[in-house]
């Protein structure tokens, strides 16, 4: 299915990329933690990337990092280009290490599951989705998550120095130039919310979920989607209604949540929160058996209000 993006999405999505940070080394790679004056993205890719990398495999990359605040996607990269230079290599290893990502079965298992978005059922190392997912949360697993010990994260997934050297170098010509940051404006962090929050397409709605690609709730999804952009918001929609600062809804922006339905137990507090993405839709986790989606606004009641975390 095809999705068309908004114009005014696009060109935030856009002055976000403009700003993106590469922090390519032996310590964190591609994010910057919250309140360093960095923005917090993924990297662009580079010309290279875009060249050597398929794309199947690049947007499988970019997807799976997500789920994991700190990793950028250039080290999932760089680790398919070292293990099977992305598919092209796709033995069982001497070990017995097997599919793209080139997993041991017992340690694929412990990380397969949930099945992400477009992954196989049940879970195998050989799909290409389910390999990069399992691979991201070993990693998190390990010491990426946070930018905590990328590197340290990345020897643990193959015990070797070499190997480390050789997926950062990787993942280093894989992104853009490094550039220095200025603090991020309040519309660059909405559209790395957005960004991350799109990727989340297609992930089931769980009441109280907070696991991206396995199940987030609608609070669950705003809280993410800006702590990827290294904003810390409340967890659930009254609270995020209630501490963040309003703005009036004639003028909202992309990036602003909106709040509709007065909770059932709490009388003129909201029920329900989504991301506004501009040109009357919004992205959200909506409902039990439901998957995070885009909206159109028209279909729903109107918003209570709205509230700009970026501030």
């Amino acid at each position: 299915m095809s999705l068309r993006i908004p114009a005014i999405l696009m060109g935030a999505l856009m002055a976000a990329m403009g700003a993106m940070v590469v922090l390519a080394g032996v310590g964190m790679v591609g994010m910057a933690g919250a309140g360093t004056g960095m923005l917090t993205a993924a990297q662009v890719p580079s010309g290279k990337a875009r060249s050597q990398i398929p794309p199947a495999y690049l947007q499988a990359f970019q997807a799976a990092a997500s789920t994991c605040p700190g990793l950028s996607w250039t080290v999932l990269a760089g680790i398919g280009r070292v293990e099977t230079d992305f598919g092209a290599d796709n033995r069982i290893s001497s070990a017995g290490a097997e599919g793209p990502m080139q997993f041991m079965p017992s340690t694929f298992v412990a990380y397969a599951r949930p099945v992400p978005p477009g992954g196989a059922t049940p879970p195998s190392p050989f799909d290409l989705v389910d390999a990069v997912y399992a691979a991201a949360r070993l990693l998190c697993a390990d010491g990426a998550l946070g930018g905590a010990d990328v590197s340290g994260a990345v020897y643990a997934y193959n015990h070797t120095a070499g190997y480390v050297h050789s997926v950062l170098a990787y993942a280093s010509e894989y992104a853009t130039a490094s550039v220095p940051a200025p603090a991020a404006s309040a519309s660059d962090v909405a559209a790395v919310a957005i960004t991350y929050a799109l990727a989340q397409l297609g992930t089931p709605y769980r009441w109280g979920g907070e696991t991206p690609g396995g199940g987030v709730d609608c609070s669950g999804l705003t809280q993410a989607a800006y702590a990827a952009a290294g904003v810390r918001i409340p967890r659930t929609s009254t609270a995020q209604w209630t501490t963040l600062p309003h703005v009036p809804l004639a003028d909202i922006a992309p990036g602003d949540l909106l709040f509709f339905q007065p909770g059932e137990f709490q009388p003129g507090l909201p029920g329900h929160v989504g991301i506004y993405l501009g040109n009357g839709q919004m992205v959200d986790a909506p409902h039990t058996g439901a998957t995070v989606r885009i909206e159109v606004l028209s279909r729903w009641p109107a918003p209570m209000g709205a509230a700009r975390p970026a501030g």
